[in-house]
């Protein structure tokens, strides 16, 4: 599982951050999930080593523009550049499904893939053999949701060395021994699968958490996540800004983080104030974030993290 960032600035964009994006490889299924996808998305894409055509689904946290602008330009571009005939899943408040059908039927843009909307609430947003996707209501202006992806847990490995050492022949009896079946073998001996493999590998946990001014439900959301990566638009002495513009301070980011007990905090979606005012600086950001939780890393545009398995 690797994240790129492909937009870290709030509201509009600076000389060097795109609005809203990010970017989920999950590079076993070899697909792509983007979260977020503000205007100029599919440039940043452009200058990035992603594959368009490997687009599976896209989750929107809310309907403001610096989120939201840039996919009908990016679902138009995956078909002209002959994305394949793939589906894309989009994710979103129900609104979603009328701003993207008006928008394509008004532009008279026609896709070369079906595309499915699918409206959110608190719950279970999506499913497979491997994952799961949570979102819950965080607190914004609008109605703004985070996202939870959870891996489910793994088999251990399997030790190949330790069941040839028994004699065992490779082949089916290696697939029943995976699944923690037992076997007789044709000299009587019975071999329990769970002797042959390793303890069960936990899943990984990524939650992203934006728009929101600090709320219990983020920290419920995050609980115990290995990243969470929650928006940190102000420092905090533009405190009075981040309440009424119903935003986090990095000191929230960080409290939410702490309250949680993630392993690893990201912030992203920065006011572009702190980049043109020479009197701040990102690193004052870094600082207050860990101060509370040390283990805080600043994103940048086209920045990868990969999320280690433990």
């Amino acid at each position: 599982m690797k994240i790129t960032f492909l937009g870290t600035s709030s509201g509009t964009p600076s000389r060097t951050r795109n609005v809203s994006c990010i970017a989920l490889q999950l590079v076993q299924q070899g697909v792509l999930w983007l979260f977020d996808c503000g205007e100029g998305t599919q440039h940043q894409i452009m200058q990035s080593p992603l594959r368009l055509s490997q687009l599976e689904k896209v989750f929107f946290t809310h309907m403001h523009g610096d989120h939201l602008f840039g996919i009908i330009g990016l679902l138009a571009s995956r078909s002209l550049q002959g994305g394949g005939t793939s589906p894309v899943t989009l994710y979103g408040p129900p609104a979603l499904e009328k701003y993207v059908l008006c928008t394509l039927e008004t532009s008279s843009t026609g896709l070369a893939y079906p595309l499915h909307v699918q409206p959110i609430a608190d719950s279970l947003v999506y499913e497979d053999d491997n994952l799961q996707v949570e979102c819950r209501l965080l607190k914004h202006r609008i109605n703004s949701w985070g996202y939870a992806v959870i891996e489910k847990d793994q088999p251990g490995h399997f030790e190949v060395e330790k069941a040839m050492a028994l004699g065992i022949p490779a082949g089916p009896l290696y697939g029943k021994l995976k699944n923690g079946e037992s076997i007789i073998l044709p000299d009587g001996r019975t071999i329990h699968g769970a002797d042959l493999v390793g303890p069960t590998r936990p899943g990984r946990k990524i939650v992203y958490c934006s728009d929101t001014i600090y709320t219990p439900n983020a920290v419920e959301l995050a609980a115990n996540a290995d990243v969470l990566i929650h928006e940190a638009t102000y420092l905090h002495q533009d405190e009075s800004l981040a309440i009424r513009g119903k935003h986090s301070t990095a000191a929230m980011a960080a409290r939410v983080a702490q309250e949680a007990k993630v392993k690893t905090l990201i912030l992203t979606h920065f006011s572009p104030r702190y980049e043109a005012d020479a009197r701040t600086s990102m690193g004052e950001m870094l600082a207050e974030a860990q101060t509370i939780f040390p283990n805080t890393f600043l994103a940048r545009d086209f920045w990868s993290y990969e999320v280690q398995r433990n």
